[in-house]
């Protein structure tokens, strides 16, 4: 039950009432469920909930699946969520992610200019910015233990059967927006895996009894 009504911008809002997680099909709750399960576990016992989606470069789904799950935990009010994200390897974010996190009402300021740009990301007026950049899944930004481990990509989920610190390993894998980079439907596919996972992460917390 919700105790004070959070207050997403409203473009947010607006984006969120529009998510029908009538269109997950049984199969895919089925791999979203351990998440739930975890998630659900942490609540019941007063724990905080730490959750670090990794993917290869940490450059676009693991991103999106990170931002997406904050915002999500926050319009649900379920408290002590924290959503990190890391990759196999760092590159940097990838600009297009940014302008669908923009597109969708985040407000985003660049914080540091180089070749792996740093991010304030924000969905709220009063809440800390997600600070959003690429790096390595065991980088000194992410938690060292109790967290899950969401494995948002086939690669990474292949190469790293161990996550060092993980309490739980889950693999929620999506389709590669890259595969449309420099095409004319590059916008239109970047906009359509992260109404995915914003409809899938929606799912999930909706499922928790707080």
């Amino acid at each position: 039950m919700k105790t004070t009504e959070p207050t997403l911008f409203l473009e947010i809002e607006q984006a969120i009432k529009k998510l029908n997680p009538q269109t997950i099909s049984e199969e895919r709750k089925a791999v979203l469920q351990p998440l739930i399960n975890f998630i659900q576990s942490k609540v019941s016992n007063q724990q905080e909930i730490r959750i670090n989606f990794i993917c290869t470069h940490n450059s676009r789904r693991s991103h999106l699946s990170q931002v997406w799950a904050q915002t999500l935990a926050y319009h649900f009010n379920i408290k002590n969520v924290f959503c990190y994200s890391g990759g196999t390897e760092s590159t940097a974010l990838f600009p297009m992610v940014v302008e669908t996190l923009q597109n969708s009402g985040f407000q985003v300021a660049t914080i540091s200019n180089n070749e792996n740009p740093i991010y304030s990301i924000k969905f709220s007026g009063n809440e800390h910015p997600i600070i959003g950049f690429s790096k390595k899944l065991d980088d000194d930004f992410n938690p060292t233990s109790g967290f899950a481990a969401i494995m948002t990509c086939d690669s990474a989920n292949e190469a790293c059967p161990f996550v060092p610190g993980a309490e739980k390993r889950i693999p929620i894998t999506f389709e590669d927006p890259k595969a449309f980079d420099n095409t004319p439907h590059q916008a239109e596919k970047y906009k359509e895996r992260s109404l995915q996972i914003a409809t899938e992460i929606f799912y999930v917390f909706s499922q928790i009894n707080s």
